[in-house]
């Protein structure tokens, strides 16, 4: 299976997917439609792509002008092909952890924070939990965004924690969550 990079950088080129059910690959419309709302905030920017599956959401991050990536995938025929894109496109400043999006914040080494995390569980098993564990990665004025079937809120500890929108595309539904900077 292949998905198309959308722009930037490496618009127009096609990765290799896994053509699993383990993994789902957000749908070329759907990732047109998230990276033209986030606009310029990719700019630069050190991202966490957590649930990865192809890697098509934080390669087009990295072909958007993204500063690094992070890419989270438990499943190894998944996460072997996501450095097999890399390698193959030449990014740099892009790193695979073959775990789960749990076990690695439990073991991460890694204390720096996120401008953008993108979090696409799969949509038979949400993590809600793990993806509120996922929030308190964000700097201060930074993204994430959720992608999810739709059933059930996600719960937010954190009060600084925003949905600032929600938008739905058939099955798929995007929530983005802002942290609110410190008003001290």
């Amino acid at each position: 299976m292949n998905v198309r990079i959308i722009a930037g950088k490496y618009g127009g080129r096609f990765i290799d997917a896994p053509g699993r059910k383990s993994t789902h690959s957000m749908g070329e419309r759907i990732r047109n439609a998230l990276f033209n709302s986030i606009g310029q905030e990719i700019q630069g920017a050190r991202v966490l792509d957590a649930f990865a599956g192809s890697g098509a959401v934080g390669i087009e991050a990295m072909s958007r002008g993204a500063a690094s990536v992070t890419f989270i995938e438990r499943d190894r025929i998944a996460s072997n092909i996501i450095q097999n894109n890399i390698d193959l496109l030449g990014i740099e400043d892009a790193k695979v952890i073959k775990t789960t999006v749990s076990n690695w914040l439990e073991t991460r080494r890694d204390e720096q924070d996120y401008d953008i995390i993108f979090a696409d569980p799969p949509y038979h098993d949400e993590q809600f939990a793990t993806i509120s564990r996922l929030l308190g990665l964000l700097k201060p004025g930074a993204l994430m965004v959720l992608s999810h079937s739709g059933r059930g809120e996600v719960p937010i500890q954190d009060k600084r924690i925003v949905v600032v929108d929600n938008r739905s595309y058939g099955n798929a539904f995007l929530t983005f969550f802002r942290h609110e900077e410190d008003t001290l």
